[in-house]
């Protein structure tokens, strides 16, 4: 039987300093926290997960080309890129793999600029607002979306 391959769980700039970075926001939890949280989720469905975090643009633009031959799906909550980053979209636009949008705060109850995602033109969907809970709900849509037939972008 051939091994499913890893769902890739990327976090952008800032994402590192989660349980510090503004809690009213963002909420106690911390990174690893969150890694833990999608490691024990993907489990449950069956799934594995890759967890990696870049405040680097360039960094996730290669991880996410990487993607293409290793991963099956990539959940992505790509920081201040979502908002500002052709080059993100363009490699999750390449993938033809499934994406999830995640946010963590209700990007739409926030600064006005925080309001349109560049990123989510490649996403199958998109969650915001739910705090770290939104990955699990990622997870649980994304083995959904890959017992689909038509689990392609």
């Amino acid at each position: 039987m051939k091994k499913a391959l890893p769902i890739l769980v990327l976090n952008g700039p800032n994402l590192n300093m989660l349980g510090v970075r503004e809690p009213k926001t963002y909420g106690k939890a911390t990174l690893r926290d969150l890694e833990a949280l999608c490691k024990k989720e993907a489990k449950a469905l069956g799934l594995t997960v890759d967890c990696r975090q870049s405040n680097l643009e360039g960094e996730l633009v290669t991880w996410i080309q990487a993607s293409r031959k290793t991963h099956a799906g990539i959940i992505i909550n790509a920081g201040g890129y979502s908002h500002t980053s052709v080059a993100v979209l363009d490699a999750l636009l390449l993938i033809e793999k499934p994406v999830i949008e995640v946010h963590i705060s209700n990007i739409y109850s926030r600064e006005k600029f925080r309001h349109h995602s560049l990123i989510s033109k490649a996403a199958k969907g998109v969650i915001c607002g739910l705090g770290i809970d939104g990955y699990v709900y990622a997870l649980q849509s994304m083995a959904k979306l890959l017992k689909s037939p038509k689990s392609k972008k």
